[in-house]
């Protein structure tokens, strides 16, 4: 059945009242603004309710919206609005700071959302094994103490600690470290120990000498990657000073899934468009709405997500997403973020990096 004007204007308003208020809607405050009658209010009410879009507390003569209310809010009532000017002035300083690196930015940014909206905010960065090799730096320590820097294209980056057994010359290292970045460079992290094995250690003897010693100590390195995505939330427990979480039972199971990594792992989207996954569509957790996007910069991606009850400032998140991917993307399109030499200084005080 189709909606009328009135009553779509009544879900759009029972919707964002209840938003604010956290309490169910009556007929009585909507007849002024409606100018109709409470009998009037109340039979569209009660449309709405059996068309599934509202639904009757226990504790209350009102209305709320029910899932399904939120879903047809945001696909066909939600007024598309740019971000406001005191939402937009705290994120422009992130984005303004031209010091700052992506991670960085990307970081504060959801800070402030989570800060501004009461939500909870995630990145979710790309599994390991969903990266490829992009740069490896090596640095030393002591005569047989090295520490290699792994970075792959999406910024995972890990540090790894090589023992050798002797002393091996820098010039051995140096020809080394110039033959993985050669040969490694767009290999997926899984595929590293395999080409390692048959690609690197058949020729390896041809450019260093102690290349037995090399060899086994970079192939310990480099055959151990974690594969756990990075993942950082702002404000976990913000979401537990809704009213909608207020027993026992409800703060330890949406605790217990923010702690789970399987149950984060469905956090992630694959879609470019800011997205809005409402209760049992997030696949998280009924109670909760989830907006969220995939950025992608500097040959780098992941998610960015801001979860909240499903009584959410839908507009004022989906607005906020929006700008800060479109600014995440805009400034940090270049690929100079692994371009950085990592160093240390000798004991002369200059900086050595392989």
């Amino acid at each position: 059945m189709m909606l009328g004007s009135r009553q779509k204007e009544l879900l759009k308003s029972i919707v964002e009242e209840y938003v604010k208020s956290a309490r169910p809607v009556g007929s009585k405050s909507l007849c002024k603004k409606f100018k109709c009658s409470s009998a009037t209010i109340r039979n569209d009410m009660a449309l709405l309710e059996d068309l599934g879009y509202l639904e009757k507390t226990h504790i209350s003569s009102g209305r709320v919206p029910s899932e399904s209310g939120y879903r047809y809010y945001v696909d066909n009532l939600m007024e598309p609005k740019k971000i406001s000017g005191e939402d937009m002035m705290r994120l422009q300083t992130i984005f303004n700071n031209n010091e700052l690196e992506l991670n960085d930015a990307i970081s504060k940014s959801l800070e402030i959302i989570s800060d501004m909206t009461n939500y909870t905010s995630v990145i979710l960065g790309k599994e390991s094994s969903d990266n490829k090799l992009q740069k490896v730096e090596v640095i030393p320590l002591s005569e047989r103490q090295l520490i290699a820097i792994v970075i792959t294209n999406t910024g995972h980056v890990e540090n790894k600690n090589i023992n050798l057994e002797e002393n091996i010359p820098a010039i051995e290292i140096s020809k080394t470290t110039e033959l993985l970045n050669k040969m490694l460079v767009g290999t997926p992290i899984d595929d590293v120990p395999s080409k390692l094995e048959f690609e690197i250690k058949p020729i390896i003897r041809n450019y260093v000498q102690n290349y037995e010693v090399v060899y086994n100590a970079f192939y310990n390195a480099l055959s151990n990657f974690t594969s756990d995505r990075d993942v950082k939330f702002n404000g976990k427990t913000n979401i537990l000073k809704q009213p909608e979480f207020n027993t026992v039972d409800d703060v330890k199971n949406i605790i217990s899934k923010f702690e789970s990594k399987d149950m984060v792992s469905k956090i992630e989207e694959t879609d470019d468009e800011v997205k809005v996954y409402i209760g049992s569509e997030s696949e998280f957790d009924d109670n909760v709405t989830i907006v969220k996007t995939k950025y992608k910069a500097n040959g780098r991606e992941g998610t960015i997500a801001v979860i909240g009850p499903k009584r959410m400032e839908y507009e004022r998140v989906v607005n906020m997403l929006e700008y800060i991917k479109e600014k995440i993307e805009s400034k940090f399109n270049n690929d100079k973020w692994w371009k950085i030499p990592f160093w240390k200084e000798d004991i002369n005080g200059k900086r050595k990096t392989w």
